[in-house]
């Protein structure tokens, strides 16, 4: 299984950036695509998450209104339209992907680094 991200880089508060995760490597439907977050100092923590045949979405309450969750299931793609972005935003994005019929096996992207400035 593999996770390819990109869109990461520097924005200014109140920009927009959109991140990208390209799943490969396994043919399973059935499975969750996550993004989630991480500071210096601070716990990874859920930014937004969405499931597959099902599409259901959660999201962050912080993100709430402001970020946007989607998937191409044609290209096993999961974007993270992130708008209105603030300097708490700024942090490491990772992809997840969890296959519930392997056991909900998980599997994690690299990290792509976001930095929103003030």
């Amino acid at each position: 299984v593999k996770l390819e991200e990109s869109g990461g880089g520097v924005v200014q508060a109140g920009g927009s950036l959109r991140l990208s995760c390209m799943a490969s490597g396994f043919s399973y439907t059935d499975l969750a695509l996550s993004w989630y977050r991480q500071s210096p100092g601070k716990e990874r923590e859920l930014v937004a998450s969405i499931t597959a045949p099902e599409e259901t979405i959660r999201y962050a309450d912080p993100v709430k209104g402001r970020f946007t969750i989607s998937r191409d299931k044609d290209k096993n793609t999961v974007y993270l339209q992130m708008n209105n972005l603030a300097p708490e935003g700024t942090a490491g994005y990772f992809c997840q992907l969890r296959l519930w019929s392997l056991g909900s096996s998980t599997f994690w992207g690299r990290g792509n680094q976001v930095t929103v400035s003030s």
